[in-house]
């Protein structure tokens, strides 16, 4: 198969292009950075290949949950390079790209993996590997690091961790793994045979939280709510 992969949805921006049994790689600095790091990266990966953007048979991307910033550009530079070439995209959940990175660093087939939301939040969600394929276990959610309820003897594997160190499942097993667009590549099979094949103008990120930030009104309450007395006992 000849496919471009890329993720963006972290602090760490990830390409990978495959061209049967060959595989170029490229990591970065994700974030606010990866709009302008993007697209010359994959550029210079196609010309190491020798590869043109029309024989690709599809791109695959980091759909989300994840950075806001980073699936917006994620999501629209995949859009441009497909309408541009006639392409189809794949796009992939970000948790479950994190479930096979782990897989294929920590050997993990039954897993709870959580990212990072910021705004003291992760997002969350279950999958198991057997015959070949994942599964979801646990649908896609968001709560407090605290709140997350992580059944006996089952890995959490992620990035939250390491933001969260004392509130997050303190009694569970924790592996580090990082939503890489290699990981994209390996889940492009089973999704294409899925039907995850999509047309340029219906990919869209997957966001989970509606609202990243509170307007200056609803701060400006919550500052007079807190200096609010309270009512003794009675």
């Amino acid at each position: 198969m000849k496919l471009l992969a890329f993720d963006t949805s972290t602090d760490q921006l990830s390409i990978a292009i495959q061209h049967g049994e060959r595989i170029w790689q490229h990591q970065g600095a994700g974030g606010a950075q990866s709009s302008s790091t993007l697209i010359p990266a994959v550029q210079q990966g196609m010309q190491a290949l020798g590869l043109h953007y029309g024989e690709l048979d599809a791109i695959a991307f980091g759909r989300g949950p994840g950075s806001f910033t980073g699936l917006r550009t994620s999501c629209a530079i995949a859009q441009g390079l497909a309408l541009g070439a006639g392409l189809r995209l794949l796009p992939i959940d970000t948790l479950l790209a994190m479930a096979e990175e782990a897989r294929q660093q920590h050997g993990c087939t039954d897993l709870l993996a959580v990212l990072d939301a910021r705004m003291h939040e992760v997002y969350h969600a279950g999958y198991q590997y057997a015959d070949g394929r994942w599964r979801e276990t646990r649908e896609l959610g968001l709560c407090a690091p605290e709140a997350l309820s992580v059944p006996a003897g089952l890995p959490v594997v992620g990035n939250a961790h390491a933001a969260y160190p004392e509130q997050l499942a303190p009694g569970a097993t924790h592996l580090h793994a990082l939503p890489t667009a290699t990981a994209l590549l390996r889940l492009a099979p089973q999704c294409m045979a899925d039907g995850g094949l999509v047309d340029a103008i219906d990919a869209l990120p997957r966001y989970i939280r509606d609202k990243v930030a509170k307007t200056t009104a609803e701060r400006e309450a919550e500052k007079l709510a807190a200096a609010q007395p309270t009512a003794p006992a009675a």
